[in-house]
């Protein structure tokens, strides 16, 4: 007898677009893996559709906008009546989380962290302290190696990582794009390691011959200007390290490339600095392929880095800061330099500039590194499998996630009166 085809139902915080961030493209991998099983998807969000969006339609995927309280969701998602829904970003959850318990209490819920954002946050808000410390300092190596229970002590007390954690629980299964964000959540939060997959970027490794040192030129960078560390490693660039790598390089160029790119953005570009802000690329592969380096001078973030995973495919050796390589590589040789402070990253990008010998070894370790670590064969039906045995044994895993049971009945019930308060304030509009 023929078995209809899994439904699954995603709730986007934004529409995907692959090639404006990692999270983007992180989402059309795990969609890809999804349209190999033949699923059937949906993918919705309340989102306004932005300028670089997938096309959805044209890989069989439905599309469905829909609304922030509004009990028509409830009347879709019955409808459509998912085996899985698929929450992007815990805010998500806590819009939609209740309203899928009630209609499709069945439905597998997953959530899609793309990285721990309260992470992100508390590290962001300890650089910021520490520049308003030390204003004229360039060393952020206290920054950038914190052990994970001073990460448990910053995040702790947060409401972002309350809500945050509470929206893992919540679901079956949290998709975790780090290793090390699994570790700080099972070792320093206890969260059952039952309710984590670790999910990383998917890739197919490349096998063909990369484009060799004589071929490549200048520097590059790149990433979506509205996500902070990155336009913090531009202005980061901009005032201390590129102006010691044109000391040494004096003919060198650095090329920035990102979406969204804003007028205090433009504003930086000078190119007697040889510093080129580039706004999007269309095909950003092809620019990462010209480049000789990539520069990516992290100072904080979390989950891992879609810019450097795009330099290996590239074979384009990067510099980075243990921020930026944070999840990233594991015990092998990683492919170019990782240095704290701009004197450090300026020196090895430099170096790593002109020695053809160790920037053609630094490139295979690239490709190395793919293979290991990224490799969609892997971990695509990994992925699978897991939703698959989640799904089978659904009422077990729940008795075992009691605090999860929990925390949806009491805070799925605030926010099903808040919701169902606002809906009311709206009709009387």
């Amino acid at each position: 007898m023929h078995q209809p085809a899994t439904k699954v139902l995603v709730i986007g915080y934004v529409w995907p677009e692959p090639r404006s961030s990692a999270a983007g493209g992180h989402m059309m991998q795990i969609l890809e893996s999804f349209l190999t099983q033949g699923w059937d998807i949906t993918f919705s969000s309340p989102a306004t559709i932005g300028e670089h969006k997938a096309d959805l339609p044209a890989l069989g995927i439905a599309e469905r906008a829909i609304e922030l309280n509004n009990s028509s969701f409830d009347d879709f998602v019955r409808e459509l009546a998912p085996d899985i829904v698929l929450f992007d970003r815990f805010m998500m959850e806590e819009q939609f989380g209740w309203r899928v318990e009630q209609c499709c209490p069945d439905a597998l819920r997953v959530l899609e962290t793309s990285d721990l954002q309260s992470l992100r946050d508390a590290r962001h808000q300890r650089f910021k302290e520490q520049v308003k410390a030390n204003p004229d300092s360039d060393d952020f190596s206290a920054l950038f190696a914190p052990a994970l229970e001073d990460e448990l002590q910053r995040m702790a007390d947060t409401d972002l990582a309350k809500r945050e954690i509470a929206a893992i629980y919540r679901c079956d299964i949290s998709l975790m794009i780090s290793d090390v964000e699994i570790r700080l959540l099972t070792e320093q939060f206890k969260v059952p390691a039952a309710l984590l997959h670790w999910c990383p970027l998917m890739l197919q490794p490349p096998t063909d011959a990369f484009a060799p040192f004589e071929d490549r030129a200048h520097f590059l960078s790149i990433g979506n200007f509205r996500h902070a560390p990155n336009w913090d490693a531009v202005l980061w660039m901009k005032h201390s390290l590129w102006p010691l790598i044109r000391q040494q390089l004096p003919g060198a160029q650095l090329h920035i490339y990102g979406a969204y790119t804003p007028p205090k953005a433009m504003a930086l570009h000078n190119p007697a600095q040889g510093f080129h802000v580039m706004n999007w690329a269309e095909d950003a592969l092809q620019v990462m392929t010209a480049a000789r380096i990539c520069l990516a001078p992290l100072r904080f973030g979390a989950g891992i880095k879609g810019k450097l995973v795009d330099a290996m495919l590239c074979g384009t050796p990067n510099v980075t800061t243990p921020i930026g390589a944070e999840a990233m590589g594991d015990d092998q040789p990683w492919p170019g330099v990782i240095a704290q402070d701009a004197p450090a990253l300026a020196a090895a990008a430099v170096a790593l500039y002109q020695s053809r010998e160790r920037w053609t070894q630094a490139q295979e370790q690239g490709r190395q590194l793919l293979a290991r670590r990224y490799d969609q064969d892997v971990h695509g039906p990994a992925l699978v499998e897991c939703l698959e045995r989640c799904r089978s044994n659904l009422a077990a895993h729940r008795r075992d996630n009691f605090t999860g049971s929990m925390l949806r009945h009491h805070a799925h019930k605030s926010t099903q009166y808040m919701s169902q308060w606002i809906e009311a304030k709206n009709r009387t509009l």
